[in-house]
């Protein structure tokens, strides 16, 4: 869900709507660095995900464009081992 948020409202304001459901889970800390992490992450997902990918597509438009569908073919991999790297590793801590 908070990829997916990430996304459509970018990380910022996705981590505002959802902040007030942290002090409900039983540790607050925990799922505040869950949530932290995911939308981070979250921005390797599109094109769009993240203002940095959106630069440099643009800079690399004359040498190499490359489509929202090009880079979601990367994207989707590399959000998703990157997140479940992420999750495990937080399950440690």
């Amino acid at each position: 869900m908070v990829v997916l948020l990430s996304n459509l409202v970018s990380n910022v304001p996705a981590v505002m709507l959802l902040k007030d459901l942290l002090p409900n889970f039983a540790d607050p800390l925990h799922f505040w660095l869950l949530l932290a992490m995911t939308s981070t992450l979250a921005g390797n997902l599109t094109i769009t995900g993240s203002v940095a990918n959106i630069i440099v597509i643009e800079k690399a438009r004359e040498e190499s464009p490359i489509s929202f569908w090009e880079y979601l073919k990367a994207g989707i991999p590399v959000t998703a081992a990157s997140i479940v790297v992420g999750v495990i590793s937080l399950s440690y801590f």
